[in-house]
């Protein structure tokens, strides 16, 4: 192997550039040239490449984002789409894949691998952390202390008008960036799609801290956790009880931003693994790291087997909120 590309994918996270630079200085140290595809598969489709060396990644450790850009692709679903795709990484000599992204990203490699049998290895960058194979996606720390400096402001108004306020944060389909900042917020509730709330049970939660002085309180709500989000959470709350409370919706400012050092580590761990992997010939496998130490998963498995959270966590939330 002489070439290798590099792309990123879905929605960004702020730890990507660090994976781009780590995948490019890896390659140079053994030897291998590296492009960087534009606009993930879209850019693949539109032969949008170009040649990544040392310097070229100098300066990006520290960005939020993604240098490579990143796209949603219709094309690539399709069968012309993918086969344009291939032929163009062809003829620039590509020989291998670095896919940094996300469940939607993984599976588009894993239909380059199954029709083309190109060589691919996932590096998981995505705020979400719900990618089996890895205690932490690239991303995920991030966003968690960017939404926890918005919950302790928040908190300083819904102190001072001694109101309820609704968080909510990202987490369609998992509630791991809600549990930690619920944690580290001092919520008195989180709603999570892996724990589903009772209106109800949270209404005299939110009635039960008035009777024992809080004159204010954060319910923290991932996306997907109730129908409606934090709006529709509190809609059913208030059939219940006579809540003064407000919503917030911090929404992609969760996404961006300089990366933490923890990102920052991770990502670049990675990145390297990655393209070491590659070299040692294996593919179909997403980075990750367990328990300190970088681990090789399936590809197929990162993206569906299911990933929990740590329910103890969620049982110590229920403790420190009394």
């Amino acid at each position: 192997m002489k070439r290798i590309g590099v792309f990123t994918s879905g929605g960004d996270a702020p730890g990507m550039n660090a994976a781009i630079r780590a995948v490019v200085r890896q390659a140079a140290v053994l030897g291998l040239e590296v492009v960087g595809i534009r606009r993930g598969y879209a850019g693949m489709i539109q032969g949008e490449f170009l040649p990544l060396g040392p310097r070229d990644v100098a300066n990006i450790l520290q960005r939020g984002g993604t240098v490579l850009l990143t796209a949603r692709s219709q094309a690539f679903m399709t069968e012309e789409g993918r086969k344009k795709a291939y032929e163009n990484l062809q003829q620039a000599g590509i020989e291998g894949l670095v896919a940094i992204g996300g469940d939607g990203t993984f599976r588009g490699a894993m239909r380059l691998i199954e029709e083309f049998r190109l060589p691919v290895v996932g590096v998981p960058g995505t705020i979400d952390n719900d990618l089996y194979g890895t205690d932490y996606t690239i991303g995920f720390d991030t966003a968690v202390n960017t939404a926890l400096e918005a919950i302790d402001r928040i908190r300083d108004t819904a102190a001072s008008h001694e109101r309820v306020f609704l968080i909510e944060v990202m987490g369609r389909n998992s509630g791991f960036i809600a549990l930690d900042v619920g944690i580290a917020g001092g919520a008195e509730v989180i709603a999570l799609p892996e724990a589903p709330v009772d209106p109800r049970a949270v209404a005299e939660v939110l009635l039960e801290s008035q009777r024992r002085g809080k004159t204010s309180s954060i319910v923290v709500v991932a996306e997907g956790a109730y129908p409606g989000g934090a709006e529709g959470l509190l809609r059913a709350i208030r059939s219940h009880a006579e809540v003064e409370a407000r919503v917030t919706v911090l929404g992609h400012i969760q996404r961006g931003g300089s990366p933490t050092a923890k990102d920052r580590i991770l990502a670049s761990r990675l990145g390297a693994a990655a393209v070491e992997a590659l070299v040692g010939g294996t593919s179909g496998v997403m980075v990750g790291e367990v328990e300190g130490e970088v681990e090789l998963t399936p590809l197929k498995d990162a993206v569906e087997r299911k990933k929990d959270i740590q329910r103890a966590l969620l049982d110590l939330a229920r403790v420190l909120s009394i």
